[in-house]
């Protein structure tokens, strides 16, 4: 992962080749760069891309592998989970505005990381979704919380209990994105969107989303429910039946579908 400046937006570039999968290496980075952003009151936005095509395609196939057989290495991938929630809480909660520009594949904890920003600019050629009940699992880091908090409780039943994917555009239609742009548009469309916000007073972004978040915060305890359902989940013989035949079929995760 990399972070430059652009003007008033903290550039933070995934690049974690093939598809940026999420381990604890990846959250340690995230986690660094919003600290950058958020002792840096001259930033007004942080812009978070992907050096790959993918954005970030989701769970490390390899970490999954090797965690899923045992009781430890299960407890070891809700560990991750659980700071995937706290991370991600941060990027949510930071006084600048935080865009994600999707260029191809953002799935699971890809595009639950994407949920985390206040902007989601995708190009109209990429895949967004939170296909986890697939493998008997759930999006538990924030997914079902925040997805049905942005588009609805009948949306986030048909998309997650679907384990249904969608275009830039079609997740334009439903709500979850809020711009969708040809892929050899979408880098420049991204960059006009950070330099019209970095025009804007941080401490007036900051309050102006602190009272939005006031009007949406009706999760209750939602996040713990996630962890706890994960944690059956994992122990749960077809989850792992599951799970095991996907690893088995899958060296890496499959190539991004155009």
């Amino acid at each position: 992962m990399s972070t430059r400046r652009e003007g008033a937006a903290l550039v933070v570039t995934l690049e974690r080749p093939p598809v940026n999968a999420v381990d604890d290496g990846l959250l340690v980075e995230l986690d660094a760069a919003i600290d950058l952003a958020e002792a840096d009151e001259s930033v007004c936005v942080l812009h978070l891309r992907s050096a790959q095509k993918v954005f970030c395609a989701g769970a490390d196939l390899d970490l999954m592998r090797s965690s899923i057989a045992t009781p430890q290495g299960r407890n070891r991938m809700v560990g991750v989970v659980l700071e995937m929630q706290r991370v991600f809480a941060r990027l949510e909660n930071l006084s600048c505005v935080t865009m994600a520009e999707i260029g191809g594949a953002a799935l699971g904890g890809g595009f639950e990381m994407a949920l985390a920003c206040d902007w989601r600019i995708a190009a109209d050629e990429a895949r967004v979704g939170l296909p986890e009940a697939g493998l008997g699992l759930l999006a538990a880091a924030g997914g079902t919380q925040r997805l049905t908090t942005l588009v609805g409780v009948g949306v986030a039943r048909r998309l997650i209990l679907g384990s249904e994917t969608l275009t830039g555009q079609e997740a334009l239609r439903m709500g979850l994105v809020q711009w969708s742009v040809p892929r050899a548009q979408l880098p420049e469309a991204a960059r006009q969107l950070a330099e019209r916000c970095g025009t804007l007073p941080r401490h007036t972004l900051a309050e102006t989303k602190r009272c939005i978040a006031l009007a949406a915060a009706s999760r209750g305890d939602g996040y713990a429910a996630e962890i706890a359902a994960t944690r059956r989940l994992y122990d749960h013989p077809e989850t792992r039946r599951r799970v095991s035949s996907f690893l088995d079929k899958s060296t890496s995760i499959p190539k991004e579908r155009t």
